[in-house]
């Protein structure tokens, strides 16, 4: 299958734009849904009345984990040898968009329909990073590729900051909200106030998105040859089989692996933990997800202009003994402050952790197997995501305590700082 590169010389700024919109559409989700909002939402109010609610939503996240790591790099490899890549990557978006707009209906104790809606929404979210990660060593040179990835991220977190605000400001805060979309009343006794914010996140990623969909080129690749399910998977077998020569890109996936566990784990729980020590309420929630936001953005933009300069692998381990500090912190806080302090901790580090991560993966990847390999990537950063989840909600049935639970998981972002360090970041991509 002959395969042509786009030219992305020509409008490069505008490539670059588009493809970081992306990130400005799709963070609201996960920002919401999955971190801050709906997660806390659920634990206390829409399962109200069932013994451990909080492992309840933590199994659901080990689920949809499984699923991603299933099915990513079959994904990813199907995108190589088919060139549909942007159909995959719109597909995927409004799967997320549909899935997310029905959580509005699941009411107080219907809470399977609602974990399988945010099963199916976040699988989507999930598999549409694949594809669109996979454009980064396209477009980006790899002397820029750090602060191009630290460009979508930042303009990521922005996206989730608005949507936080907007959240706070017209669902929330008023006594009375109105509905945007219909111009009743929402009423607080049934918490639809809570449960139209999935819509307008939805609303928010498909108006948003369009840009990427419109204007991202995407590579020409003769598709006159039939691809089948079944060749991509053997190629996926193939891939897998020849992994031994790819040391270093393994090395860093594993690390990844564990790491990336670890802080999914720690920021999906985040507003349960806050809600469940501090008695804080969605207002509360809401406000702490703007300041971890803003932070965030903050850490996503400066670092990606280090990243170029310090490296990728300096900068994932910087910000990776940052986070440990900041859940330590978190454990040991007595007050609220101290709280603040580790969110804001956690935030600066997180972008450029995830950003760095992107970054490093695109730098040592062999070209003809880009979307493959962000299969692969997305596959370490969910293969085990879901031992994270079960570990912390085995840890708080046995033990009952949620710092403890924390505390174990974070051993997971030891045993990636320390395979991380095993990793040359200079090495040129392997073949």
């Amino acid at each position: 299958m002959k395969e042509k590169l786009v030219d992305y010389t020509n409008n490069y700024k505008r490539t670059i734009f588009t493809w970081s919109l992306y990130d400005f559409a799709n963070q609201p989700y996960p920002t919401i849904i999955i971190t801050f909002v709906y997660s806390s939402f659920f634990t206390h109010d829409l399962a109200k009345g069932y013994a451990n609610a909080d492992s309840l939503w933590l199994f659901a996240i080990s689920i949809c984990a499984i699923i991603i790591a299933l099915l990513s790099p079959l994904m990813g490899a199907i995108a190589d040898r088919s060139g549909y890549r942007k159909t995959y990557l719109i597909s995927c978006t409004w799967i997320c968009i549909l899935s997310s707009i029905f959580l509005y209906f699941p009411m107080q104790g219907q809470i399977f329909s609602a974990l399988l809606l945010v099963v199916i929404s976040n699988a989507a979210f999930e598999m549409g990073q694949v594809f669109c990660n996979s454009y980064l060593p396209d477009i980006a040179p790899k002397e820029k590729i750090g602060r191009i990835s630290g460009y979508g991220w930042s303009l990521g977190y922005l996206g989730g900051l608005i949507a936080l605000t907007v959240c706070l400001l017209v669902f929330y805060f008023p006594s009375n909200p109105v509905n945007p979309f219909t111009g009743n009343f929402l009423n607080k006794e049934t918490f639809e106030h809570v449960r139209a914010m999935p819509i307008f996140i939805a609303i928010w990623f498909a108006v948003f998105s369009l840009p990427t969909f419109i204007f991202l080129k995407d590579r020409k690749i003769d598709r006159t040859k039939k691809v089948s399910i079944k060749k991509s998977y053997y190629e996926l077998i193939k891939t897998f089989k020849e992994i031994k020569k790819y040391k270093n890109i393994v090395r860093f996936l594993i690390g990844r692996m564990l790491y990336n566990d670890a802080i999914l784990t720690i920021f999906s729980f985040g507003g349960i933990y806050a809600r469940e020590k501090f008695g804080w309420d969605i207002e509360m929630v809401l406000i702490f997800g703007i300041g971890l936001n803003i932070a965030a953005g903050i850490g996503a933009f400066v670092f990606g202009f280090l990243d170029d300069r310090l490296g990728a692998k300096r900068t994932i381990q910087i910000s990776n003994y940052a986070i440990f500090i900041a859940v330590m912190i978190a454990v040991l806080a007595s007050s609220e402050n101290w709280f603040w302090v580790a969110g804001i901790i956690m935030g600066i580090a997180s972008g450029p952790n995830q950003s760095a991560s992107r970054s490093l993966m695109g730098r040592i990847i062999p070209k003809e197997k880009t979307n493959e390999f962000y299969g692969f990537y997305a596959f370490s950063g969910k293969a085990t995501s879901f031992a994270g989840f079960l570990l912390l909600s085995i840890m708080i049935l046995i033990t009952g305590s949620q710092e403890i639970g924390m505390l174990v998981v974070s051993l997971l972002l030891i045993g990636g700082i320390y395979i991380l360090s095993k990793v040359d970041d200079q090495a040129k991509q392997e073949i």
